[in-house]
């Protein structure tokens, strides 16, 4: 059965055409632009398959009350053209058929559940660190809801003595993601993340304010594996410091050997790479496909 999936990122899309069992036939990644031509893409692309439901892991927030008018909708995102966009519904108009919908990093800890670092586990996050941040949560096999969904980017944390930048959140300045993301190192360092590569500091004040917000989901969520993906997160050197730096905030007080001593396999980078987000829209159009069975 042929499946599509839709990722749908702060900087770009990707849409791919797979099948219920995780395989990849194909993918295209185009920039995310406006609504109306992201979804033109996206149709062209598409109406030339014969896809049998399609799966949306998208930028939030979003609201994923099937009851609320507002279902389907991306709703105060910061990204300014897509605030109030009917997302579903536009992909409505044009494909009839069963349409799964959550957020970007839901799907991602969905796929690495399914078929990545978390297989076989019936908890973890997903922590994705790119243009900005984001957190997806599987609590006993569910993905994690409530009054909207957990929106963990944006928690609140402590900020470094020697850090003066006042953060690039337009609605909390210095939440997490307003100090960690992306987008807050090259507006801090004047600069993009990978030509800051040897700059010992940045990495240092990376790790300081990640740590401190997967203490802080560990503390809450009790998480059985923590995935730390994303663009800036591939850097080599990012992921030893956040190790550490949780160790020393946690400072055994979570008394559990895969913090104590086998850290390196509790904080993982993700066993799908890149394709985590693809892989769990799979997940999510195969979920709506034989709900609609049903």
């Amino acid at each position: 059965m042929l499946i599509g999936a839709i990722e749908a990122g702060g900087t770009k899309f990707v849409c791919g055409i797979g099948d219920e069992n995780g395989c990849i036939y194909d993918k295209i990644i185009f920039p995310t632009t406006t609504p109306d031509e992201v979804l033109d893409k996206i149709v062209t692309y598409f109406s030339e398959e014969n896809i049998k439901a399609i799966g949306v892991g998208t930028f939030g927030p979003l609201d994923l009350n099937v009851n609320s008018p507002t279902y389907g909708y991306i709703t105060s995102t910061p990204k300014y053209f897509w605030q109030d966009t009917n997302i579903v519904g536009m992909l409505k108009e044009h494909f009839s058929m069963p349409i799964g919908f959550d957020t970007d990093v839901n799907a991602a800890a969905l796929g690495e559940q399914t078929w990545g670092a978390a297989t076989g586990i019936d908890s973890c996050i997903y922590m994705t660190v790119g243009t900005g941040i984001g957190v997806g949560a599987i609590v006993n096999g569910e993905l994690l809801h409530g009054l909207i969904h957990p929106d963990m980017g944006h928690v609140f944390i402590k900020r470094h003595p020697d850090d003066l930048f006042p953060g690039v959140c337009p609605f909390h300045k210095d939440c997490l993601e307003g100090l960690a993301s992306g987008q807050a190192i090259e507006q801090r360092w004047m600069k993009k993340g990978q030509e800051l590569t040897a700059k010992e500091e940045v990495w240092e004040l990376e790790a300081y304010y990640l740590a401190q917000g997967i203490a802080n989901f560990i503390l809450t969520l009790s998480p059985k594996k923590v995935i730390v993906g994303g663009g800036v997160a591939s850097q080599q050197k990012l992921l030893p410091l956040i190790r550490k730096n949780v160790q020393n905030l946690l400072n055994g007080y979570v008394k559990h050997e895969l913090i104590l001593k086998n850290i390196r396999e509790y904080i993982a980078t993700p066993k799908l790479g890149s394709d985590a987000g693809i892989c769990g829209s799979l997940v999510l159009a195969r979920t709506a496909f034989f709900h609609a069975e049903k």
